[in-house]
Order: C-alpha cells, then structure tokens, then sequence
C-alpha cells in the first residue's frame, strides 16, 4: 500500500463500526496491542486513514464490499439497474443486492406467467 489510505465519513462509519463489531484487539475504545501498562486509544477510531496493520490484514477481509471499496476500484461493480457499486466475485452478476431480490422475483413471475399462457384448458 503506497502511503496511507484516506477515508470519506461514510467509510471510516464502516470502519469503525467494523472494529467495534470484529477486531479482537478492541476493548471499549483502547487498542490491546498497544497496551504498554496504559490506556491507549484505538488510532483507527480517531482517525480518517486506514492506521493498524492488524485491522488492515485481519479485520477488514470480513467485510468484502468494503474492502474492494477501499483497495479494488477495478473489483467494484456497477449495478444495471441503480448504478450503486458493490463487490462481486463472478462475472456474470449483474446487479446489487438489494435490487437482485426484486428482479429475480420480477423475472420469476414472468416465467410463470408464460407458463401458464402455454397451458391448454
């Protein structure tokens, strides 16, 4: 990584709520690793950069969407139908999730529809 990654407030919410939630380092605020007899607080909560070593390799892979949103560019995808990026590990995905349930629900009840047109009574 060249130089520090710098946060928008959207992401640094994530990371945050990403570190109270996952990082087993975290203890009310202060930062374990760097407990030296004295309350240390968590540099990656004060701060708009991604800071700890340890929240970067083993913390930040569980949240894949925002781990593409902060490293990949390239690895984000658009959704055809919002627009909004998301993180995809196929090629032939198409669309976010949100708007994944709703299309596929739209395209089963068209196929359904068909079906029974077909259906001779």
């Amino acid at each position: 990584m060249n130089g520090l990654k710098r946060l928008t407030p959207q992401q640094s919410r994530k990371v945050n709520a990403l570190v109270k939630k996952s990082c087993c380092n975290y203890d009310n605020g202060n930062c374990l690793l760097l407990d030296d007899g004295e309350t240390c607080v968590c540099p990656q909560l004060i701060s708009y950069s991604l800071l700890c070593k340890w929240f970067r390799a083993a913390v930040l892979p569980d949240d894949k969407e925002l781990q593409a949103e902060l490293y990949q560019r390239e690895d984000l995808r658009r959704c055809t139908v919002c627009g909004a990026a998301f993180a995809s590990s196929s090629n032939s995905v198409k669309y976010c999730p949100d708007c994944r349930k709703r299309i596929t629900r739209k395209q089963a009840a068209e196929r359904m529809r068909k079906r029974r047109a077909h259906v001779t009574r």
